[in-house]
Parts: structure tokens; sequence; C-alpha cells
């Protein structure tokens, strides 16, 4: 017990820590914003709930929209395979054969 909640996961932790101040940039850059008055205000309500500052409630919310777009993309690129194997589809080996029917010999039971 004590190697999961002890001194063990204390280091693990210590260890993670140091690793991600390793990888924080010096802040060297400067980016200006005009919002709208209740713009303002959602993002200083949301860094007294996150305790972060607006530069990194920014940057999450730039990383939030490229994963989606990654996604969307990802997704493009499936429904191009699917539509393909739709159009085009293989014909079914005998061992898929075989296994479908054993499964539906299965399930009509």
């Amino acid at each position: 017990m004590v190697a999961v909640y002890g001194i063990s996961a204390y280091i693990r932790l210590m260890a993670h820590l140091a690793k991600q101040k390793q990888k924080r940039e010096l802040k060297s850059q400067r980016l200006e914003l005009r919002v709208a008055p209740s713009a303002k205000a959602v993002i200083l309500q949301a860094m007294a709930v996150s305790g972060l500052p607006a530069a990194d409630l920014a940057l999450q919310g730039a990383q939030r929209v490229l994963e989606d777009h990654e996604r969307m993309l990802l997704r493009g690129a499936d429904r191009e395979v699917f539509l393909e194997a739709v159009r085009n589809p293989q014909v079914p080996s005998p061992r898929l054969v075989e296994a479908l029917k054993l499964h539906a010999a299965k399930v009509s039971r």
C-alpha cells in the first residue's frame, strides 16, 4: 500500500512536476485583444474558477479548436474510406461466413 499512496507516489508526482517545469517556455510574446464587456466577464469568471491566467485560458481554447479541427479532418478521411468500402465491398472470407452462421445459430435459439 505504501508504494501506491506513500513515498513512491510522491516521487512520481515530483518527477511529473519537474517535467512540466522543463516544458514551459519563456513568455516573451504579446497578444492584445479587444473584447465585448460580456466576453470580458466570461473570461474573468473562468480565470477565477480555474485559477489560470487569461493567456493560459486562451491557449487551452486554441488547442481545443485545433484538436476539433484535426478530428474533423480525420473524420473526413475516414468517411472516404467508409464510402469506398460501401461502393466496392470485399467478398467475405470463408471464416467470416462460418462465424456469422455460428452466431446466427446461437442467437436464434
